[in-house]
C-alpha cells in the first residue's frame, strides 16, 4: 500500500481517461489525495472524491500563482485548466470553506497554498507589494484551515524563509512541505515544528540525496505532483499516482533500507496527518 500524497488528477491533463488512471493505482494498491489550485480545481477535487469513495481524497486552495496582482503577467499552464477556469479575481474565504464544509468527510487538507517568489516584479517596491499579497492571502487559508481544524499542503519557492517566519505564528498549524528544495538548515527547522516533508520526482532533478537521508522517515511523505515531474523509470511523459512506486523506491535506496519499511512509515505518516 502507498498514498500519493500530492497528485492533480483533476487537472485538464487527464481530462481523457481519468478512471483508467485512478483504476490502474486503486487496483495496485496506490490511495490518492488530489490537490486544488485555486476554485475551479479545488472543486473537481471534491467531485473526483465524492465520484470514487474510499482511496481518493481532495484538498481545496488558492496556490499562490493563481492570487491575481497587477505587478506580474503569469502565463498559466494548459494541462491544469482552462482559461476560462483560471479566472478568479480575489481568495474568497466564504466560497472554499462552504466547498469544504459541503464535503467534509472529502475534503482532508486545505492546498495546495503557500509562497512562490519564483516569478516577480523586477523593481523592488512592486517585489514587495507582490509578496505581501502572496503572504496576506496565505494568512487566510491558515485561518480556514485553524477554523475547519484540517491541515495544511504547502507550496514553496524561493521563499522558505519567508514561511518559516509566517509559520511560527500559526503553531496549531500542521501539514507537510510538498516538493521540498530548500535546503538542510530549512528542512531542520520544519521538522522542529513539526511538519512532514514531502518528496517526489524532483529528487531525480536535484541533487537531494543528503536531505533525504536525514529527513527522518517518520516526517517523510512520498508524492508525485503528476502530471508533472515524471520519474525516469516511468517512460513516459505524463505521470500519474501509481508512479509514486519510483518515489519510494528511491529514497530506499538513499536510506539503505527496505522498499517496504519506506511504504509502510510513509502510508503511516500520510494516514495520521490526513487522519484517513
Amino acid at each position: 500500500m502507498l498514498i500519493d500524497t500530492h497528485a492533480h488528477l483533476n487537472f485538464n491533463a487527464y481530462k481523457k481517461d481519468l478512471n483508467e488512471v485512478i483504476k490502474r493505482s486503486l487496483e495496485n494498491g496506490v490511495e490518492i489525495i488530489n490537490i486544488g489550485s485555486q476554485y475551479e480545481t479545488s472543486k473537481k477535487t471534491v467531485e473526483i472524491a465524492e465520484r470514487y469513495g474510499k482511496g481518493v481524497y481532495a484538498a481545496i486552495g488558492m496556490h499562490p500563482i493563481h492570487i491575481t496582482t497587477d505587478l506580474i503577467k503569469m502565463k498559466m499552464d494548459p494541462e491544469e485548466a482552462s482559461a476560462e477556469e483560471e479566472k478568479e479575481k480575489d481568495f474568497d474565504l466564504e466560497k472554499y470553506k462552504k466547498l469544504a464544509l459541503s464535503a467534509s468527510e472529502r475534503v482532508m487538507a486545505i492546498g495546495e497554498v503557500g509562497l512562490d517568489y519564483y516569478y516577480k516584479p523586477k523593481t523592488k517596491k512592486k517585489l514587495e507589494l507582490f509578496k505581501e499579497k502572496q503572504r496576506t492571502v496565505l494568512c487566510q487559508q491558515l485561518e480556514l484551515a485553524k477554523e475547519l481544524n484540517l491541515p495544511v499542503i504547502f507550496h514553496c519557492r524561493v521563499a522558505h524563509d519567508d514561511l518559516i517566519e509566517i509559520l511560527k505564528k500559526y503553531p496549531e498549524i500542521k501539514g507537510v512541505i510538498h516538493c521540498f528544495t530548500g535546503n538542510l538548515e530549512q528542512a531542520k527547522k520544519y521538522l522542529e515544528m513539526g511538519f512532514y516533508l514531502g518528496f517526489n520526482g524532483i529528487i531525480f532533478k536535484l541533487d537531494l540525496n543528503e536531505i533525504v537521508e536525514k529527513v527522518p522517515l517518520d516526517k517523510t511523505l512520498i508524492e508525485t505532483d503528476c502530471p508533472y515531474l515524471v520519474p525516469p523509470e516511468a517512460g513516459v511523459e505524463r505521470n500519474e499516482p501509481l508512479f509514486v512506486k519510483y518515489v519510494a523506491k528511491k529514497i530506499a535506496e538513499i536510506k539503505n533500507i527496505s522498499f517496504e519499511k519506506v511504504a509502510e512509515i510513509t502510508t503511516q505518516n500520510a494516514r495520521k496527518l490526513f487522519r484517513i
